[in-house]
Formats: structure tokens, C-alpha cells, sequence
């Protein structure tokens, strides 16, 4: 039985599920005995109240914890990781000190480290842990799933020195999106791969959750980043459409046409995007923020045929995609309006990977960069 590694800043049993929850999924039920390794967590996180101490990541630091058979999960926390500091003189003071990251004791997941098939690494600090993990395992395959561009994250700058020293040394960088891949042009082993998505999932019959209506409803799933000023107006100009929000997001305007979910398990999400009229993709601007107009999210809004808000700056060449000016009421009642008479029927989905095809792609790489 092959062993694959992989390292991320997401929790195993965290609600969020996100790329590389279902990229384990899927090399798990194709036989790979999968270590869930999650990183960039310390007394750092604690002090700037990290939404992952929500779940028990302080009780499970540095165990490996088998979630499943042959699927482990491991919560790596360390007295201190690369955290951007906010203030450029400190950032310049902290390096000496977080360069020593990836040198940390790994602790019990040293030994399946040592013993694995293949790595792959998430676009996180835990990046400084490339050049430990090939030298405790020189032949194994390294890819890296550039999931987020760092800039936007606002990572501490020796992550971002990092990331260019080591990038090229990965068997294969697979980026999901054409302005990430940008960034990258020039790397040998770039590819573009767009994210996958739970396709067994998604044909699932399920109860609509939505109540009757001849008005449309409008759906957002997300955890940041959310334009806010876009509900604020949308809401007024269309007080019968009835918008639905699902996520972390505080401080929404109150409406009796707004209805607000909070963090969803996210099976639970999904009859909520199945059963929509129109998805939401309006999230506000920050540099590096174009990386979102090939977000998972609308890899799976695509999926269930929905036609797409979204602002100016994440224009792509989806036809089912309607944009607005932000901050522009006119432009922001054309593009509900244009969405709502789109045939949904020409949106095109067969060109949409499961993750189980994802995964198959990078293989065929990494098995053909072996031979």
C-alpha cells in the first residue's frame, strides 16, 4: 500500500471542507494510506484566536490520530510558526527566527514522513517544511497544489521567499487558476487544474430546502471576503428575491429578504446550491484577489448550472457569468436581472474533474516524471 503525505493548514474534522479534505478523500478510497498533516498552527494562533482552535487541534497537537483506517490525521503545533506580523520592521526582525520553522521536531510523524510515496504540499507556511521532507525522503514525488496565491494571503515574507526557492524543485506545480498560473509561467512541471468537486455527492436526490416562491432565490457560500455593500443594495433593489447566506460572515445587513446560516457541514450546502436560482460570487477587492475567478466555489456553482454574480475584477470567459460595477446600483440590478433570464441550459459542466480525476491526472505526471 502506497502513502501520501498530505500537508495544509486545514483541520481533518473541521466543517470547512476544503480541496485538499477531498483530495485525501479521494486517494484514500483509491487505496493510498493517507496522513492528513496539519501545519502553521502555534502559540501564534492562539494569541491571534485562529478559527481552528475551535476544534480540538490544542487536545490532538503532535498525535497521530487514525480517523479511519489507514487515513490519519495529525495536528503539527510548534512554540511558534511564520506569522506575518503587520509592521515590515518586524517582519524584518522575525526572519532569522522563522527560517528555523521547517527545523521544528515533527515528533511521532517523523516516521511516515520517512516512509511516504508521495507528498504534496499546500500553498501555507508549511512550505518551510519542503527541504526536511526531501531529505528525510530524497525518493519520493513532491507536487505542489498552489490552492491560494501567498500574496493575497499576506504571508510573512520568508514564506514567499520560500515558495520561489523551492517551487521549481516539485516533480509537478498544479495551480487552479489562470492568474495563479500566471505567477508561475516559466516553472518546468506547471500545469493548470482546475479544483474538482464531489460529483457522488452532488447527484444525490435531496428535499429542496428553500419554500415555495415565484421569486428567485440567490445563494452564497464562502467564509471571506464578502461584499457586503453588494447585499445591502441587491436587497433593496429586489425586496421579494430572497437571498440566502451561508457562512462565517458577521455583520449582514438585516432584511426579512436576507437569511443568514452561518458555517454549514458542507453535505448540508449542497441541496442549498442545487435548488438555487442564481449564486453569488461578490466578494470585495484585495490585491491578488483575481486568483477567485476559478474559485472551488464556482467550479461547483458551474456544476449545478447556476448563473454567477460577480464583480468586474474576476471576469473570465464563463458565459454564465453576469458582473457588476461595485458599489454601482444600475450595474448591480442588470446583472441579477441578466442572470435571472439566462438558459441555464447552456451552461457546460462536462469539462468539470472529481477529485478522483484530479488525482488520476497527477499521477500519470508524477508516474511518467519516475520512469
Amino acid at each position: 500500500m502506497k502513502r501520501v503525505v498530505l500537508i495544509t493548514g486545514h483541520y481533518w474534522n473541521s466543517k470547512r471542507k476544503a480541496g485538499f479534505h477531498w483530495l485525501a478523500d479521494a486517494l484514500w478510497r483509491q487505496g493510498w494510506e493517507v496522513v492528513f498533516l496539519t501545519a502553521a498552527l502555534s502559540w501564534l494562533s492562539v494569541i491571534r484566536r485562529d478559527y481552528r482552535l475551535a476544534y480540538p487541534v490544542l487536545q490532538e497537537a503532535n498525535q497521530l490520530q487514525e480517523v479511519q483506517k489507514k487515513m490519519w490525521s495529525y495536528v503539527w503545533f510548534t512554540p511558534w510558526h511564520p506569522a506575518n506580523l503587520r509592521w515590515d520592521f518586524l517582519n524584518y526582525l522575525s526572519r532569522r527566527w522563522f527560517r528555523l520553522y521547517g527545523q521544528l521536531p515533527l515528533g511521532p510523524v517523523e516516521s511516515m514522513i520517512s516512509q511516504a510515496d508521495l507528498f504534496i504540499f499546500e500553498s501555507t507556511p508549511a512550505l518551510l517544511l519542503f527541504e526536511t521532507c526531501k531529505r528525510l525522503n530524497p525518493s519520493a514525488q513532491f507536487i505542489y497544489r498552489v490552492s491560494d496565491d501567498l500574496r493575497l494571503l499576506r504571508n510573512h515574507p520568508v514564506v514567499l521567499d520560500t515558495e520561489k526557492r523551492v517551487a521549481p524543485q516539485f516533480d509537478l506545480v498544479s495551480v487552479p487558476s489562470q492568474h495563479i498560473y500566471r505567477i508561475f509561467a516559466g516553472l518546468p512541471n506547471l500545469e493548470l487544474h482546475l479544483h474538482g468537486i464531489r460529483k457522488d455527492l452532488f447527484v444525490w436526490d435531496y428535499p429542496t430546502p428553500y419554500q415555495p416562491s415565484v421569486y428567485p432565490n440567490i445563494v452564497f457560500v464562502g467564509n471571506s471576503h464578502f461584499d457586503r455593500n453588494f447585499l445591502e443594495q441587491a436587497s433593496q433593489l429586489f425586496p421579494d428575491w430572497q437571498f440566502h447566506i451561508i457562512g462565517p460572515i458577521p455583520h449582514l445587513p438585516q432584511r426579512k429578504n436576507i437569511t443568514a446560516y452561518g458555517e454549514l457541514p458542507f453535505e448540508v450546502t449542497i441541496p442549498y446550491l442545487k435548488y438555487a436560482d442564481i449564486a453569488l460570487h461578490t466578494l470585495s477587492y484585495s490585491p491578488g484577489a483575481e486568483s477567485f475567478s476559478d474559485s472551488l466555489k464556482v467550479i461547483q456553482y458551474t456544476y449545478c448550472k447556476l448563473p454567477i454574480i460577480a464583480p468586474t475584477y474576476l471576469s473570465s470567459s464563463r458565459p454564465h457569468v453576469f458582473y457588476y460595477q461595485p458599489g454601482d446600483a444600475s450595474s448591480i440590478h442588470n446583472a441579477l436581472i441578466a442572470a435571472q433570464t439566462y438558459d441555464r441550459s447552456q451552461i457546460q459542466t462536462d469539462k468539470i474533474y472529481s477529485w478522483d480525476e484530479l488525482v488520476c491526472r497527477w499521477l500519470q505526471v508524477t508516474d511518467k516524471n519516475s520512469t
